[in-house]
C-alpha cells in the first residue's frame, strides 16, 4: 500500500537531516528514508579507523534526533528506486511511499574513475562500515608484521587522493606509526613500516592556497608521510599500486580518497547528470525540469548567486538542507523560493598532531599550526550532532594527545 507525506527526504547526511529538522519545526509531515538508522559524520571517519575515537562519537540514531519533531518519521530501508514524475519512493522491502515534494540527499560513493582493480582492492572511507574494516585490516596487519618478528617486513600503506580527506587520513596513520606502533608493538616494527600519499596533481590539498599547501607538504613529510604526487594511479593490485610513469609501490592496505561521485539512487532517477554524477540543481536547490523535487549535498553541483562552484563541504550541505526546507514551505504555502545563499566559511584540514592549516571565510583569512588545529577542532565540536558526541569526542581527542591512547580498537569477523 502506498504511503503518503508532504515531503519525503532520501538521505540521511548533513543535508537531508537539516532539511528533516528544519521541516519537522514548521509541523511539515516529513518523511526520512535511509538504509542506516544513523546519522555518521563523514569529516572524521577516518579517526575512527585509525581508532584516534569510536563509532559512538559519529553516529547518533535519527530517531534520537528527531523525537521532537513529531511531524517526522523514520524508515530504515534501501532506496532502489525513485520516480521523479510520480513523485514515489520504492524501497527493498518492496514498500513505495509518494510525497508532494521530494528531497533527494543520498549523499556519494566513491569515485574509483575507472582503475583497474581499485574498487576489489581499495579501502573507501565514506561510512562507518568503511572505517571499521579499514581499522580492523590495519590492526591485523599489524599484528601478523609484529608476529614475524625482527625478520618480518614493516607495514606499507598508500592512500590515494591528496585532498583533504587523504590528507587527514595519511597524516593520523603516519602518526600511528611514529607513536603508537612502538607502545603497542615494537621501534622496530614502526622503522620497517612506511605511508605514501599519491595523486596525480602537483601538490596536497589542490584548493587550498601555496601557503596552506607548503605547510602541509611540510609536516606530512616531518611525521613520515612519503610523498609521490604529479603521477596518476594506473592500477590497484592485490599487493600495492601502479603508476602512469610504470613505478609501482607494495602495499598491503591501500586507501581510496580520490574522489567522490553520486550515488546509484540520483544515477538511476533519470534526472540529468553533470559532473560527478551530480545534479546541476536550480538557484532555489530544485532540479532542472522537474517539479517538486530538490537535490542536496554530495548529489548536487551547486552554485552561489555569481555562478561560482560551491563546495561540497559538510557545512555547505548543512545549509543548503535547512534553505531547502524553508523553499519547501514556501511550495507548501503558496510562496515564493528564493536562491541559496551559501555563507562560506572557508576550509580546512587537519595534518597531524597539534598541526592544521585553515582558509577562513570567503578572503580566506589563512592560519597555520596549532590556532589552526584549535579552529580546527572546535569546529568539528559544532558540527556534531549530539551533545554526547561532542562530550565524547573532546575526551577522545585530549586522551589521544596526551597519552597515544588507542583504546578504541575493536576487531570484528574478517572483512576482505
Amino acid at each position: 500500500m502506498e504511503k503518503s507525506f508532504q515531503v519525503i527526504v532520501v538521505g540521511g547526511g548533513f543535508a537531508g537531516v537539516a532539511a528533516v529538522k528544519a521541516l519537522g519545526r514548521q509541523g511539515v509531515k516529513v518523511l526520512l528514508v535511509d538504509q542506516n538508522n544513523y546519522h555518521q559524520f563523514q569529516p572524521l571517519l577516518y579517526q575512527v579507523a585509525t581508532a584516534q575515537i569510536g563509532v559512538s562519537d559519529v553516529t547518533r540514531t535519527f530517531r534520537g534526533m528527531f523525537q521532537r519533531y513529531r511531524s517526522a518519521s523514520v524508515v530504515t530501508a534501501k532506496v532502489v528506486a525513485v520516480d521523479v514524475h510520480a513523485h514515489t519512493v520504492t524501497t527493498a522491502d518492496g514498500d513505495t511511499f509518494h510525497a508532494q515534494i521530494l528531497v533527494l540527499a543520498a549523499g556519494a560513493e566513491a569515485n574509483y574513475f575507472n582503475t583497474p582493480g581499485a574498487e576489489e582492492h581499495a579501502y573507501p572511507l565514506y561510512s562507518v562500515p568503511d572505517a571499521v574494516r579499514l581499522g580492523n585490516d590495519l590492526v591485523r596487519a599489524l599484528d601478523a608484521a609484529h608476529r614475524g618478528g625482527s625478520d618480518g617486513g614493516g607495514i606499507h600503506v598508500v592512500v590515494v587522493g591528496g585532498g583533504p580527506t587523504g590528507v587527514e587520513t595519511a597524516g593520523a596513520i603516519a602518526e600511528n606509526f611514529k607513536y603508537v606502533i612502538p607502545k603497542y608493538f615494537s621501534q622496530e616494527l614502526a622503522a620497517r613500516s612506511s605511508v605514501h600519499l599519491v595523486d596525480m596533481v602537483p601538490s596536497v590539498l589542490n584548493a587550498f592556497s601555496d601557503k596552506s599547501k607548503a605547510y602541509a607538504t611540510s609536516h606530512l613529510q616531518a611525521a613520515g608521510v612519503r610523498l609521490k604526487m604529479g603521477q596518476g594511479v594506473t592500477e590497484v593490485r592485490p599487493d600495492g599500486v601502479a603508476f602512469a610513469d610504470g613505478t609501482t609501490l607494495p602495499a598491503q592496505l591501500v586507501i581510496w580518497a580520490g574522489g567522490l561521485k553520486a550515488g546509484a539512487v540520483v544515477a538511476q532517477s533519470g534526472l540529468q547528470q553533470g559532473r560527478g554524477g551530480r545534479i546541476d540543481v536550480n538557484p532555489d536547490l530544485t532540479a532542472p525540469n522537474t517539479t517538486g523535487i530538490y537535490v542536496l549535498g554530495d548529489a548536487a553541483n551547486m552554485t552561489d548567486a555569481r555562478g561560482a562552484k560551491l563546495p561540497q563541504l559538510g557545512s555547505c550541505a548543512q545549509q543548503a538542507g535547512k534553505w531547502a526546507a524553508r523553499n519547501i514551505h514556501a511550495d507548501l504555502t503558496g510562496g515564493t523560493r528564493t536562491p541559496f545563499a551559501y555563507v562560506d566559511k572557508g576550509y580546512m584540514a587537519m595534518i597531524g598532531r597539534g598541526a592544521a592549516v585553515a582558509e577562513i571565510g570567503p578572503k580566506r583569512f589563512q592560519v597555520q599550526g596549532p590556532l589552526a588545529f584549535l579552529a580546527w577542532l572546535g569546529v568539528h565540536v559544532v558540527l556534531l550532532s549530539g551533545n554526547r558526541q561532542r562530550i565524547s569526542a573532546v575526551i577522545s581527542w585530549a586522551d589521544d594527545y596526551l597519552s597515544h591512547s588507542r583504546s578504541h580498537v575493536v576487531l570484528g569477523s574478517p572483512t576482505k
